[in-house]
């Protein structure tokens, strides 16, 4: 486990923490993109799969929710594993559970998407707390917040890849086929991470015993720390409208606008390499100039104000304006993620990775929760202004509390 001093900051037991990791950095970041890109496989291919199907479109966003709501599970149980199997180990259940959710999808109908959707989220939790622990002994504590946010490029990279590449393969050979081709990368990153195991893995306490006191310690986290309790309920917020954009995005376009799947697949697209371009910087400015909390908070006014923006989307809009709420979303509610896991990793002490856990979880709440919403009222009403305002409601409140926060407070 890692140590602290006594504001908090970051301290290394290991002595060849001098920059950046770059060997596990590679590695968890392909987990994150391949894992991301499986879960946003259903969202983004929601019209095709719609259509064949005979089913309505906006039910895929359950299949969303249903991952992350298993995914709460798996985040609080993973460090707990980690501590007995090593790092390299659960990161290797992940992808196995990738190549069985890929598996199941593309053999069969809602029933079979279903049930892929709680074998992805049985592993999916564990992506952050492997990648925090992994990375925090090798991280130079100077550079923790732009390593955390190069790792969460994962994200939103799987989601360009996913948005880009997977309704071409579903035009031409059929979303099934879609599911199927991304089986092979996540069986190959399997075998790339066994050859780290027995270095990577050589920490591990195998005489650990599952499901004891230190199964709670994310949970203890929450209840002694008012800084845990308001980065928690800003991770559950934006997470829950990051999912909402990129859950409904394809949706909300080709029904209200002139875009045929294609073109909005590239929009959303580009909502993703905003996430991924304004990652690094975000971590960049909390290193340097401001703090994370800080800067947390000030992504939350922006998302709210854009989320208002996407409501209003009609076919009246020129595309220069819909790429533009774009990007601001996505620098915003998909770029938020990596400073997010930086600030739990600082604040949790030596439970950093029982820390970036609770941070998972309640990024999943949200994704569990608020996408859920956000289809029953579009569902309901037939307009998608009133979801977005609830939305923008949220996260605004959200970023005032962590404008005003003191970083230091316990």
């Amino acid at each position: 486990m890692m140590s602290s001093d006594r504001d908090g900051a970051p301290t290394v037991s290991e002595g060849h923490a001098v920059g950046i990791p770059y060997g596990p950095l590679i590695l968890t970041i392909a987990m994150q993109t391949l894992a991301t890109m499986a879960a946003f496989s259903a969202p983004t291919l929601a019209p095709k799969i719609a259509e064949d199907l005979g089913v309505d479109g906006h039910l895929i966003g359950f299949f969303v929710s249903t991952v992350y709501g298993i995914g709460i599970f798996s985040a609080l149980l993973s460090p707990d594993f980690i501590q007995k199997f090593g790092a390299v180990r659960v990161a290797q259940f992940v992808m196995l559970g990738v190549v069985a959710m890929l598996s199941i999808a593309g053999s069969g109908g809602m029933n079979a998407l279903a049930l892929c959707a709680v074998v992805l989220g049985i592993g999916y939790g564990a992506t952050a707390p492997v990648s925090t622990h992994l990375l925090i002994p090798r991280t130079n504590p100077k550079v923790l917040n732009l390593v955390f946010s190069i790792r969460q490029i994962g994200v939103p990279l799987g989601g360009v890849i996913g948005a880009l590449l997977l309704p071409i393969l579903a035009v031409k050979f059929g979303w099934r086929i879609a599911f199927w081709a991304q089986i092979l990368p996540a069986a190959l990153l399997i075998l790339m991470f066994q050859l780290y195991r027995k270095s990577w893995d050589k920490n591990r306490n195998t005489s650990h015993r599952l499901f004891r006191g230190e199964l709670w310690r994310p949970l203890y986290l929450l209840r002694d720390s008012a800084l845990m309790r308001l980065l928690a309920l800003a991770s559950f917020s934006y997470a829950g409208v990051q999912l909402c954009f990129i859950g409904f995005m394809a949706l909300h376009l080709t029904s209200r606008t002139d875009l045929d799947l294609i073109a909005a697949g590239q929009v959303l697209a580009l909502y993703q390499i905003a996430g991924v371009t304004s990652r690094p910087v975000w971590g960049w400015l909390a290193d340097r100039y401001i703090s994370s909390i800080r800067l947390l908070g000030l992504l939350g006014l922006v998302m709210g104000v854009t989320a208002i923006a996407a409501g209003q989307i009609s076919e009246n809009w020129s595309i220069w304006s819909v790429l533009l709420v774009a990007v601001a979303a996505g620098a915003t509610a998909s770029g938020f993620t990596g400073i997010a896991y930086g600030a739990f990793a600082t604040f949790g002490g030596q439970y950093r990775t029982e820390a970036t856990a609770l941070g998972s979880s309640a990024m999943f709440a949200g994704v569990l929760i608020l996408p859920t919403i956000f289809g029953l009222i579009v569902g309901d009403v037939a307009h998608y202004w009133q979801a977005y305002s609830l939305m923008a409601i949220i996260v605004f409140l959200t970023g005032i509390l962590l404008v005003v926060a003191k970083p230091s407070m316990d």
